[in-house]
Parts: C-alpha cells; sequence; structure tokens
C-alpha cells in the first residue's frame, strides 16, 4: 500500500507538472535578474486591476497573470504599483520592473518587446449632459480642449490623430474628468469603464455613442530580453485559449473587455 500512495503521489506530481510547465532557465534568467518577478501593474485602468476595497490586496487580470507566470517562473512576485500608464513606461527608463501591462503603441514598441493582445477594451469620450457634441468625429475641431491622461495610450493616439482639438494633460486617468470639470474642458476621454464610472459619480455628464478608439493590452518586458519576449508570447496565447483570462475577467466582474482572438502566425 505505501509504494502505491508513493506511486500515487508521484504520477499526480506529474500531471501537475505537465499542465503547468516550469520555465527554462534561461527564460527565468532573462524575466526575474533579480531573483523575483517584478509586475508593474496599473491601479489607474480599472478593467487591468484595481485594490480591493475591504482590504486593500491588489487583484484584476493583470494580477491574475502575474501570480500565473510568478508561479511557472518558480520566483517571489513583487507587485510594482502604478496610477497611469505613462508612468509604468517611465519605471522602464529606471529598470524598475521586468514585465507590464500597457496598450500597443509603436512609441512604446522601440523599447518594450510586446505580446500579442490578451484583451481589447475601448476608448470613450465623456462631455456634459447640455453639451452640443453628439458624435466621436465632432470632438477634432478648432476650438475643443480635450482632457486626456498623460502618457496614456489614449493620449499616444490622440496626439497623432487630432488635427484641430487641444490636449489638455491630467497626472493620471482618474484625474482626467476632475480636470475637465475644474477647467470647464468640452470633453474627456479615457477607458469606456473609467468614464462610465465618472458619469455616475459626477451627474450631468454622459458618454458618445460608440468609440474613438480601440486599445490592444498585452504583456510586454524591455526589448533586449529575447528569451523572455518569446516565453511571455506562448504565455499570453495559452493563457487566452485555456480561459485563463476569461475566467480573470468574470472573477473580477470585469465588463466590456473582450478576449483577443490568437496571434496571427
Amino acid at each position: 500500500m505505501h509504494c502505491i500512495a508513493i506511486a500515487a503521489f508521484l504520477a499526480a506530481l506529474c500531471l501537475a507538472c505537465a499542465a503547468e510547465p516550469m520555465a527554462p532557465v534561461a527564460v527565468v534568467s532573462d524575466l526575474t535578474p533579480s531573483g523575483r518577478l517584478r509586475a508593474a501593474i496599473n491601479f489607474g485602468n480599472p478593467v487591468l486591476a484595481m485594490k480591493d476595497a475591504a482590504t486593500g490586496e491588489p487583484r484584476g487580470v493583470s494580477v491574475d497573470l502575474s501570480r500565473e507566470l510568478a508561479k511557472r517562473l518558480g520566483v517571489p512576485l513583487e507587485i510594482v504599483p502604478y496610477t497611469a500608464a505613462g508612468q509604468v513606461v517611465e519605471g522602464l527608463k529606471a529598470g524598475a520592473w521586468d514585465v507590464a501591462y500597457l496598450a500597443i503603441d509603436p512609441a512604446r514598441a522601440v523599447d518594450i518587446g510586446y505580446t500579442a493582445p490578451y484583451v481589447v477594451i475601448e476608448g470613450a469620450y465623456l462631455v456634459r449632459q447640455d453639451s452640443p457634441i453628439r458624435e466621436n468625429a465632432d470632438v477634432d475641431r478648432d476650438g475643443i480642449r480635450v482632457s486626456v491622461a498623460k502618457g496614456s495610450a489614449y493620449d499616444l493616439f490622440l496626439s497623432r490623430e487630432f488635427k484641430r482639438a487641444t490636449i489638455v494633460h491630467a497626472p493620471t486617468s482618474q484625474a482626467v474628468t476632475d480636470l475637465f470639470l475644474t477647467q470647464k474642458l468640452d470633453v474627456a476621454a479615457g477607458v469606456k469603464q473609467q468614464m462610465e464610472a465618472d458619469a455616475k459619480r459626477v451627474g450631468g455628464l454622459r458618454l458618445l455613442a460608440g468609440r474613438f478608439m480601440v486599445i490592444n493590452q498585452a504583456m510586454g518586458t524591455p526589448k533586449s530580453r529575447e528569451a523572455g519576449v518569446s516565453y511571455l508570447r506562448a504565455f499570453v496565447e495559452e493563457m487566452k485559449a485555456s480561459g485563463f483570462v476569461a475566467a480573470a475577467l468574470a472573477r473580477h466582474r470585469i465588463e466590456g473587455a473582450t478576449i483577443a482572438p490568437p496571434a496571427e502566425r
């Protein structure tokens, strides 16, 4: 019986290892040079991460992915918190993190090795209830001032797209609507879920129908870490295909985000 028990234990161990394959040594070295996985988590994007109101503990799809990745690398997880995507990019320059969760953007891709996206979210415009602006196409007009979080995917996109409207920078995504109100701007721009929450919080505001951009959220690591980039790309595809990402979004009650399609080969 003792031998049978040992055999059963070893079989279960083998199955566990097969279900969650450990990363190669070269990948572990590449992604965790400090001996731990430093994951940049942007708490300014409620689709990706937030802090539990009761405990203050971090939670969200990006937190879950970080924990799963750290487990596969066999190292402790260190969450490096930020409140804006622009701060995450600045953190890269300081060597403050090993992996991050950012919108894919060509300007950032100079220094960041991206995976394919794991979720797709939408950018939306918020205006006052009595605003004459009715459609997304009405925003890029002379004299229109738009509040956007500095360094965010929305900032990068609108800075390229706007021909006539003026961007006014807020320090974080959470500050966009307050800046829009206090400076009496014409439009606030950001992730749709944040804009919807602000409209409910403030009142007298409305979202424009549709979206002004689609944001492809991906994992990233410093571009020089080639083994790490390759591993992360395969990791993200597995997390989508296995239902891990979908389950995380459901568990954290995130609406409005969709699972990104499989990466093109």
